[in-house]
């Protein structure tokens, strides 16, 4: 047997190649929806992939399953557990096998076993790997039930899709999924679906893998047997779930267009910008003081590093295209990142290269953590907090109005325009794109405070000693 793990930095999303090399054939656990890499590695190893499996409908990340079974016909093994709700829309189109807990199904000598475990979303499932004729497992994939170190958050279905009331009822079945995980034996090594960085849980750790032992000793969940301080645990604090991952559910539910029907953007000349501002979403990936210093009117600031598309699926609109500026070296990398996430309009590219300063006329202005606190106590300015609720919680600004970056594009009308905004986060990356968002928005008035709260609470600090 062959086991390969694919890692997502930028997603912080793990998938999984299992082979039978005495028969040649291969499964792919949780794909992504870029297959290029599970097909080089299989041809590498001299494997042909015949199958995928999902552990759930995902939220975070376009899964990879329907174009694998489109384009190269193989079976797709999917939960047929939870309600009508949470089905499969594009099961009929494909070669599909639905399963429930209990059932079974080989690739080569290799063996599935399903396990329902609901909790963090009613059709969950687990995959307990069983190598030519074991009796015991070897090993479980548990997408998105245990992490190493925590587990799925209950809350996805309420918090980003709308579904009410089902917070609670998901904390519960968790607590019992996890009766059923504890009940294996402790050498079954774990492989999950996520790492740290992940807003599917609350504190994931970075390890790649674990074992069920590990786990029972060192994971709070597994911890806690009282269900009612286990429900509280869990449904607290609760990192906010970024804007898309509402799309996520229903692309992951009907399906989405192959990535091979999809147009390679255009790349347009530094002197359509203005027409393109006016059109369609234009993001700058420079660095944020890059940015600041000057920029075309109207452009969104989502730098490209590591957060680029957590931060372009809470910031841009699935429904509108998008003009990225960017070097021409990375536009096929950019499109990569943005299909991953269902992001398929980008349609336009315009090189970084190519920008003149006179098109970039807008700017903001930095301002101290000094300068900002006296203009705030002399009523000259609004502070705008963009951190998210445990951040604030852990300390902040009394006088600062928290509104999350990625909720700002709905919720700005709510921020006074009768002086100027003053906007920080932890350390002053968000505040620089949250700047861009309220500037796109017309709010020219915009200041950033370089350093975030980071450099705001020695302050403030002081000035609680000096009240004393």
């Amino acid at each position: 047997m062959l086991l390969r793990y694919f890692y997502d930095e930028k997603l912080a999303q793990a998938s999984y190649m299992v082979g039978c090399q005495m028969t040649g054939e291969a499964i792919v656990i949780d794909p992504s929806r870029d297959i290029e890499g599970y097909l080089k590695e299989a041809a590498k190893e001299g494997l042909h992939i015949v199958a995928t499996a999902e552990t759930h409908i995902h939220a975070d990340f376009v899964s990879g399953t329907r174009e694998f079974a489109e384009r190269f016909d193989t079976t797709a093994y999917l939960s047929d557990e939870g309600d009508a709700d949470w089905k499969y829309e594009f099961a009929a189109d494909i070669d599909a096998k639905l399963v429930t807990d209990g059932n079974r199904f080989k690739v080569g000598n290799v063996t599935f076993e399903v396990m329902h475990t609901p909790g963090h979303t009613p059709e969950h499932v687990s995959f307990l790997l069983y190598d030519r004729d074991q009796t015991v497992p070897m090993g479980i994939f548990t997408g998105d039930f245990v992490f190493v170190g925590d587990i799925g958050r209950p809350d996805l279905l309420e918090e980003a899709a709308g579904i009410q009331g089902t917070t609670a009822v998901g904390a519960k079945q968790m607590f019992e999924s996890l009766k059923r995980f504890k009940a294996l034996p402790d050498f079954v090594q774990v492989w999950p679906g996520h790492g740290a960085g992940s807003a599917c849980g609350k504190a994931l750790g970075a390890v790649p893998t674990t074992t069920v032992g590990y786990e029972k000793q060192t994971n709070w969940a597994l911890q806690v047997e009282d269900e009612t301080a286990f429900v509280k645990e869990l449904t607290t604090d609760q990192p906010e779930p970024p804007n898309y991952f509402a799309m996520m559910k229903r692309v992951n539910k009907k399906g989405i267009v192959a990535t091979p029907t999809l147009s390679k953007p255009r790349v347009a000349e530094a002197t359509e910008l203005e027409t393109l501002v006016n059109t369609m979403q234009v993001v700058d990936t420079r660095s944020g003081k890059s940015f600041a210093s000057g920029h075309v009117p109207g452009a969104l600031n989502i730098p490209y590093n590591s957060k680029f598309v957590t931060w372009a699926g809470w910031l841009l609109d699935f429904d509108h295209d998008i003009a990225v500026i960017a070097e021409f070296r990375l536009l096929e990398e950019i499109q990569t990142d943005l299909q991953s996430i269902g992001l398929d309009r980008f349609v336009t590219l315009v090189d970084i290269a190519d920008l003149s300063p006179e098109q970039l006329t807008e700017q903001y202005p930095d301002w101290s953590a000094e300068q900002a606190i006296e203009a705030a106590e002399a009523g000259e300015v609004v502070v705008l907090d963009v951190r998210n609720k445990t951040e604030w919680d852990a300390g902040h600004y009394e006088q600062a109005k928290r509104i999350l970056l990625g909720k700002l594009s709905s919720r700005y009308k709510e921020i006074p325009v009768d002086r100027p905004i003053a906007v920080h986060c932890a350390s002053g990356v968000r505040s620089r794109m949250a700047v861009s968002v309220l500037q796109s928005l017309g709010m020219k008035n915009v200041i950033n405070i370089d350093g975030g709260y980071a450099a705001l609470q020695p302050v403030l600090d002081r000035q609680a000693l000096t009240e004393k």
